[in-house]
């Protein structure tokens, strides 16, 4: 009997100090009895690069194909910046002439066809002979797709994780699938009709339609774009008895392609490797991948949706690929120009998109947007001084592959804080990897550039105080003259006031200290936040947050850029509690989906963990379709928002990642807080490997309401602080020697060493 005991002890010791092992994939890949017969509730596939939408139209199988450097790039025939600066722009709306900046700018971007991203083509197999389907089915563990018959029939099918080829394998076929290749309506009548997404047919474009090239068990299709742009698809198939297994690619080539490897020659070179070898392959990146990070919360809604949302991010995001576009590599099939062109919009759209990179340890799939940023600075630099007419950076707030301007709504298509934005992501890049070669050679000086941008820009008020001659908030008042303010909105003046405090920040850190004294100068010249004394962060001084809008552009301060915080005192928090119930009380009438991740990052950054989980429920709910396609509007129609289309675009999904990371930890003041914004009933919850402030990984678990255990590995050395999650009781740390001041816990580590707490 004195053994037993002894040996159920012992297995109760080890058994406290093990996190319990978190499951993934079981309910969080998306499962169907049928193949979704519209383009944005299709099975999604991709790598960065090249995807593919799994769907049936009529009674095909149809592969919707994209690649990410699909682009028309002609330049927007009303961007003459030789005629057009932004000091005219200012002239027309002082001198109420505005209409003329409407005329030159904002119209065109809606009449013109191009620039635009375009889509590829797609493949169809006649499965009108296979019978019901039996399964549908996205393994999101594995990036594969699996459609089953009854008959027996079994196919799948995946998009490689880092080459630029899909597979397709059919299995236990009775007779031959025959396989065609679709070419986009480039030149030929658009017979989808009209849809609330896009209005413009891609026979605006004016393309010669392309060949196909039909070989014995091969397809070829070539496309001639706008100038020396061109594009191919090709797939190669091999057919056995009751089988069929071919490899698809597609490729894109102009003047500044970097590899000009033609898709048959990619597909030659896949199919002698095999489909065997490249499933193994794929298979492999995506357990590393998933090995990254983990969650678990007791919440079916919010688990499933966040695997969902990662899988889209590991299938859209790659540091050797352009940046996620508004639809990334899932360009719409209607016969149509994708949504908003598919391009990159800064106002918003690609900053939330890369937000859960941080956290959720994913820095080298964040660097695709850090390279491409960083790449167009030319680009970028040319428009500062085209347009604005003084030196530095900033960035056109819609812009093509290359960087280049494309338009519409100018208060925001050009807006003064859009590099300010960017900047925040290499910032960020900054403080999660500690990377001190990056700092030195791409966040301060893309941070320092935007400053010198900031500090041209600007000019003195009445008061000293230093203002911007027009400003904006996205997307206020839409494109009319009102949405010109003439004092620097909450919008514009957080992002500079940023910039200034962050530019000090890394200068002081590379030891630049007249430099940082300067950026310190100028950061003192400009004014406060606008505040309104019941309602919070206002538009810009004397216009309070009165409306319904889908755009939080008012509070930039509190969420994401942190200027205010709820650490900072009971100053800080009475403005962020009455933002936020100014928010509340507007209401979401004429909030989108992103809108609700957004408010659910908003309130997790405000310790509210309920009403966190509950607009991230509705999110998931309402504004997802069956595939978690993010679409913009309230699909249930139960009053959410008055927007009830369906336009897709990724960032929302981004976004709501985001938030429930911001939920499980936080890092932004130094301190880390666990489970610093979970519902109450969450007794059980926990995480493993998410990234913080200083390059540490901390796994963590919640068990019956207290942390049970916690674990830091530091990637590059340094002081890790972090708020007691033990209940006020002293910890335990074996392997160093920590302080307790009050409720924070402080310790050095080393590079590469891991410590328990307990």
């Amino acid at each position: 009997m004195r053994l037993t005991l002894i040996t159920l002890f012992i297995f109760l010791l080890f058994s406290c100090n093990q996190k319990t092992e978190i499951n993934l994939f079981e309910g969080e890949s998306l499962v169907f009895n049928e193949l979704a017969t519209t383009w944005d509730e299709a099975m999604p596939l991709g790598n960065g690069m090249v995807g593919n939408l799994v769907w049936q139209k009529n009674d095909k199988l149809r592969f919707s194909l994209d690649r990410a450097d699909l682009w028309d790039l002609r330049p927007m025939e009303n961007l003459k910046f030789d005629n057009w600066k932004f000091q005219d722009v200012y002239r027309h709306w002082k001198n109420d002439t505005y209409r003329e900046v409407q005329n030159q700018f904002d119209m065109p971007y809606g009449l013109l066809p191009a620039p635009s991203k375009i889509p590829g083509g797609a493949l169809e197999f006649d499965i009108s002979q296979l019978g019901k389907v039996k399964s549908v089915v996205l393994d999101i563990e594995k990036a594969v797709c699996i459609v089953e018959w009854e008959s027996g029939t079994k196919l799948t099918t995946f998009v490689h994780a880092k080459n630029p080829v899909g597979w397709y394998k059919f299995e236990n076929l009775e007779k031959p699938v025959n396989v065609e290749l679709i070419s986009p309506a480039y030149n030929r009548p658009n017979e989808e009709g009209i849809t609330d997404q896009s209005r413009t047919a891609l026979n605006k474009l004016g393309y010669e339609q392309g060949e196909i090239i039909v070989g014995e068990n091969s397809l070829q299709y070539n496309q001639k774009g706008w100038g020396d742009f061109s594009y191919q698809i090709s797939t190669q198939w091999d057919e056995s008895e009751n089988g069929l297994t071919g490899c698809w690619s597609v490729s894109s080539d102009n003047n500044s392609s970097e590899n000009k490897q033609l898709a048959s020659e990619v597909v030659k070179n896949e199919i002698a490797a095999g489909f065997k070898a490249s499933l193994k392959t794929h298979e492999l990146w995506w357990g590393n991948y998933w090995a990254k990070s983990a969650i678990s919360v007791p919440d079916s809604v919010l688990q499933r949706q966040y695997y969902l949302e990662m899988y889209k991010f590991g299938s859209a995001a790659r540091a050797d690929a352009p940046p996620i576009s508004l639809q990334s590599v899932w360009t719409a099939d209607h016969g149509k120009l994708p949504p908003w062109k598919g391009d990159f919009h800064h106002d918003l759209n690609t900053q939330l998109s890369y937000w859960p990179s941080y956290a959720g340890n994913y820095l080298q799939l964040e660097e695709g947007f850090i390279n491409w940023l960083w790449k167009c600075r030319p680009a970028f630099k040319n428009y500062t001084t085209n347009y604005f007419g003084v030196n530095g950076l900033n960035v056109p707030g819609v812009s093509t592959l290359e960087g280049e301007p494309m338009g519409g709504w100018i208060q925001y298509a050009f807006g003064q804080g859009v590099g300010a934005w960017l900047g925040h992501h290499f910032y960020l890049h900054w403080k999660y990897s500690m990377d001190r070669n990056f700092l030195e050679t791409r966040a301060y000086p893309w941070v320092k550039d935007v400053a010198v941008f900031l500090e041209e820009i600007s000019v003195i008020d009445d008061s000293g105080k230093r203002k911007l001659k027009i400003s904006s908030s996205p997307e206020i008042y839409n494109n009319s003259r009102k949405a010109w303010f003439s004092e620097t909105t909450n919008f514009d003046l957080a992002l500079i006031r940023w910039n200034f405090e962050k530019a000090a920040e890394l200068a002081s850190e590379l030891g630049l200290k007249d430099e940082a004294a300067h950026w310190n100068k100028i950061l003192a010249e400009w004014p406060a936040l606008a505040v309104d004394e019941e309602t919070g962060l206002e538009f810009a001084p004397g216009f309070p947050y009165n409306e319904s809008h889908r755009h939080f552009s008012h509070q930039m301060a509190y969420h994401p850029l942190g200027l205010l915080d709820f650490s900072k005192g009971k100053a800080d928090q009475k403005i962020i509690e009455n933002t936020i119930t100014n928010l509340e009380k507007q209401g979401p009438d004429y909030w989108t989906g992103y809108s609700y991740s957004w408010m659910g990052n908003l309130y997790a950054r405000a310790f509210q963990g309920e009403k966190a989980a509950d607009v991230l429920r509705i999110f998931a709910n309402c504004f997802c379709l069956k595939n978690s396609f993010h679409v913009n509007g309230d699909q249930c129609k139960e009053g959410h928002s008055k927007f009830t289309y369906r336009p897709f675009t990724l960032e929302g999904n981004f976004a709501f990642a985001s938030a429930l990371q911001e939920m499980l930890i936080q890092s932004h003041t130094g301190v880390v807080k666990l489970f610093p914004a979970i519902p109450a009933s969450w007794d059980n919850v926990s995480f493993d490997n998410l990234r913080t402030y200083g390059a540490f990984l901390v796994t963590a678990e919640k068990k019956e309401g207290a942390v049970a255990y916690m674990k830091v590995k530091s990637e590059k050395g340094g002081v890790f602080k972090i708020l007691n999650p033990f209940n006020g009781k002293e910890p335990k740390i074996e392997g160093t020697e920590f302080k307790l001041d009050g409720d924070i816990i402080t310790f050095e580590m080393n590079p590469g060493q891991e410590l328990e707490l307990r």
